[in-house]
């Protein structure tokens, strides 16, 4: 396919997975940006069709590296219409590089985190008919030292998405602007990254070994990408990592995050923060006592159960109990009765009996939690679970899930339910027809109170008028739809 003239070469991003991977794209698409590319839609045609397609993929679970490999798939056959290429990157392509190559010919190139910083250039040789050979994984914990507090100067050697941010847009060095992040929606809500890696053992992830070891981004330059988030128009930051409660244990400041989210919370622009990630065995009181009762830090917590029982949990190389977790719930609640707590529960994973499951309902039942998401467990190449005996049969399986999905759906609704006449803060997303002014009560927008998460935990129904996007407004909740809450706007308290 011949170049839009002048030489313009045009990428598609498509993305797929977590909050940690819109991250990656973004950055991505500041660099594509700075070397010269134009970032078109992977569907465009005619003149503004991409020559290539750049798929972002996800290799969290195994339904997520179908997804992946379909929407690869799904790209090629886009492409061969207008002669494009395409070039997978991300988790899927970093865990498995030559081998998903060799597996995976309708992709032109699989390139690893390595190649991120000259990725134009790679895509330059993509076009010219010279990919680079995919890279044979490694484990990329063994890129930096063992002992944390050594790692931030070895970082600077080692490829690690969306760190070595430059605020600075008017540098004129090309490696320096290279480095920005070139945001690829206008939501008033936006990720922030700030960590990456894990140094966490946990017997079914196998995140670490392609994401690395856990490597804090420092504070003055998370600081900064905030700043500059807020000049582009985002009223709330999601904070993002493998582990935020490990922040800043590299830094030698294991209260880096406690002393943070408070100057987050006074960036000018900025009206929420919000942290994600957070292991419960790691969430110290002190954090717990920031989060609940710092104004302007969501009083949210996205605590990392997987289970509820001893004895699962202990096989999964975690830590706690029923009775510590409901503990950490009330203490969470007794400082912010308000307070949005969600999770993920991991369902048959080896061994596990009907005592457990039973332990694991208990653990619901009793913590009412906001939002849960239920996985059933699956073996994952190079985990320690997936050598473990006493397998749960896929069908057991499934039957849990579908018990344990069931149970939450109940159980969270309930607990919307609970919020009804409550006030409550919300950031209004997005609205519908602007000629709708909701005066016989139906919705016209959708946002997000403080204890709801995005893309998950349910959502505002925005009915009335008086809503703008990006604005935080007091509203008042009429009723609830499962999770989602119905709200107008309040009154003076």
């Amino acid at each position: 396919m011949a170049q839009a003239a002048g030489g313009t070469r045009r990428a598609a991003l498509v993305t797929l997975g977590c909050a940690r991977n819109d991250l990656d794209s973004e950055e991505l698409a500041g660099r594509l940006t700075a070397q010269g590319w134009d970032l078109v839609d992977a569907e465009a045609d005619g003149d503004q069709a991409p020559d290539v397609i750049v798929v972002n993929t996800c290799g969290f679970v195994e339904q997520a590296k179908k997804d992946s490999i379909d929407t690869v798939l799904a790209a090629s056959d886009t492409a061969r219409a207008s002669g494009a290429k395409v070039v997978a990157v991300g988790c899927l392509a970093e865990r498995y590089g030559a081998e998903l190559a060799g597996s995976l010919p309708e992709a032109d190139a699989v390139l690893g985190f390595d190649h991120y910083a000259a990725l134009g250039e790679r895509l330059d040789d993509v076009l010219a008919g010279r990919a680079p050979a995919a890279h044979t994984p490694v484990d990329r914990r063994t890129l930096l030292p063992i002992s944390p507090v050594h790692r931030p100067a070895a970082a600077a050697t080692v490829a690690i998405p969306g760190h070595a941010w430059v605020p600075d847009l008017a540098a004129s060095d090309l490696a320096a602007v290279a480095q920005r992040r070139r945001r690829l929606d206008e939501r008033p809500v936006a990720p922030l990254k700030l960590a990456s890696g894990c140094d966490r053992r946990c017997a079914f992830c196998a995140i670490p070994s392609f994401r690395g070891a856990f490597v804090s981004r420092p504070a003055g330059e998370i600081l900064a990408e905030a700043a500059w988030l807020a000049g582009e128009g985002v009223r709330e930051l999601v904070l993002v990592s493998e582990n935020s409660t490990s922040y800043g244990k590299d830094l030698g400041d294991l209260r880096a995050l406690e002393k943070l989210l408070p100057a987050l919370a006074g960036v000018a622009g900025i009206d929420r923060v919000r942290v994600s990630y957070l292991q419960p065995a790691e969430t110290r009181p002190g954090l717990v006592e920031v989060i609940a009762g710092t104004p302007g830090v969501a009083p949210y917590f996205d605590l990392s159960f997987q289970h509820a029982s001893s004895p699962v949990l202990r096989r999964m190389r975690r830590f706690g109990s029923v009775e510590e977790f409901l503990a950490l719930c009330a203490r969470i609640r007794a400082l912010a009765p308000e307070a949005g707590i969600r999770s993920n529960v991991i369902v048959g994973f080896p061994g596990e009996t009907e005592h457990d499951v039973a332990e694991l309902e208990r653990f619901l039942t009793e913590a009412r939690l906001d939002a849960v998401g239920v996985f059933g467990y699956s073996d994952e190449d190079g985990t320690e679970a997936a050598g473990y005996p006493d397998k749960v049969p896929q069908e057991v399986v499934a039957q849990r899930v579908e018990r344990l999905a069931t149970l939450v759906e109940e159980l969270t609704a309930q607990r919307a339910e609970d919020r009804v006449g409550d006030r409550v803060r919300v950031l209004v997303e997005e609205l519908g027809d602007p000629d709708t002014d909701g005066e016989d009560g139906e919705a016209v927008g959708l946002g997000r109170a403080a204890h709801q998460g995005p893309d998950s935990d349910g959502e505002c129904v925005l009915t009335g008028p008086g809503w703008t996007v990006g604005a935080l407004v007091d509203a008042t909740v009429l009723e609830s739809e499962g999770v989602d809450l119905v709200v107008a706007r309040a009154g003076p308290p």
